[in-house]
């Protein structure tokens, strides 16, 4: 049996395509509500768009200009509050998107704020589990073994766990080597995975001399255990003088706190050359981008990364060892707190053997 076409009239096509334009309810919303296929009204609203400029050069009457006007000032005052509201939001982590919905904004409903940022509404109530005692036990024996032993592999943990009594497989301890954001140092395949579709770039310091302050800057990550959670740590050091330039903390292994401590870092100096490891953070575009605008030459490291990087795997165990384990952190203020106390020492007290017992801020700062 044939179908009847439906044919739609100027009228109708022009109100939902300024539904659509307007922005306050989705596309399929608009296609249930109306009965009318998606792709049909992304064609009317593009339509509408290219059109719109014309609309004022057709002679009309004073009444429906003036009613056109308003219209579009209308539609014009709605994207420049929800490009105001949006500005910088997009690359945040879910955390930090759900902190940002104002429940009483006066123009933008909540699930107009949750569409903006791509936020699905029901993570907005969505409160984590996270992981349980066991599991959090585990990880602070890994992490602690990890710094002790890098070269320990996903199946040489799993034994070594099960000789201190742990009944667990290498899937389990795997998972909760990935959730730490760490692997053994040994060369291997696929040691850190760079995000899809991002560049990565060649290793430019093998068999290079640093003689110099800002010759050389590097970064990496590393998992910081909480009494009842964990925490990332990114930091920015100069290979010359050891000295750390910017450190952040961060909830999730996202890009936007890499890019904070970039940016801090970048407020001291500028380097010749900036070493990453491939990770997804270090190899995305805003990241690789924001080195480019500055003219950096961008190393990554490559297969032997810990030799690569040896400078920032070693004041991780300084941290650690020195710090953390010390101190045992119970919340996120206080662990941003003790590494800030720490980093200070770090700097401007801690006498390093490879620099002639001397400060690393004596040596980067020239004093």
């Amino acid at each position: 049996m044939a179908t009847t076409r439906r044919h739609y009239s100027g009228e109708f096509k022009a109100k939902v395509a300024l539904a659509a334009m307007r922005g306050e309810r989705t596309i399929n919303e608009l296609a249930a509500e109306h009965g009318v296929h998606p792709a049909q009204i992304m064609q009317w609203k593009k339509i509408a768009q290219e059109e719109l400029p014309g609309i004022f050069t057709q002679r009309r009457n004073g009444k429906e200009e003036e009613e056109l006007k308003a219209a579009l000032y209308q539609q014009i005052g709605q994207l420049k509050v929800e490009l105001y509201w949006l500005k910088k939001k997009l690359d945040w982590p879910v955390e930090r998107k759900r902190e940002l919905i104002e429940a009483g904004h006066a123009q933008l409903s909540v699930r107009r704020q949750c569409e903006l940022m791509g936020l699905p509404r029901a993570s907005l109530y969505y409160e984590p589990t996270g992981e349980g005692a066991e599991n959090l036990l585990l990880m602070r024996l890994l992490d602690e073994q990890y710094t002790a032993r890098p070269f320990y592999g996903i199946r040489r943990m799993t034994a070594w766990l099960r000789s201190q009594g742990y009944a667990v497989n290498h899937k389990r301890v795997g998972r909760l080597l990935r959730q730490m954001g760490v692997a053994a140092i040994y060369p291997g395949p696929k040691l850190s995975q760079p995000g899809e579709g991002h560049r990565v770039y060649p290793y430019l310091l093998r068999g290079a001399r640093i003689e110099r302050p800002n010759q050389v800057w590097s970064t990496d990550i590393t998992y910081i255990r909480l009494r009842q959670g964990y925490v990332y740590l990114v930091a920015v050091m100069d290979w010359f003088s050891r000295y750390v330039l910017a450190w952040r903390v961060s909830i999730s292994l996202d890009v936007s706190f890499c890019l904070e401590a970039l940016e801090g870092a970048l407020a001291k100096g500028r380097p010749e050359i900036f070493n990453t490891d491939q990770g997804s953070q270090f190899t995305s575009g805003e990241y690789t981008g924001r080195l480019g605008r500055e003219q950096i030459q961008i190393s990554m490291d490559g297969r032997g990364r810990a030799l690569d990087n040896v400078f920032v795997e070693r004041l991780w165990r300084s941290v650690k060892y020195e710090e953390v384990y010390l101190k045992d952190y119970t919340t996120v203020p206080e662990a941003r707190q003790g590494l800030g106390g720490y980093f200070a020492f770090y700097n401007q007290e801690r006498l390093h053997q490879a620099l002639g017992y001397r400060t690393p801020a004596g040596v980067y700062l020239g004093s």
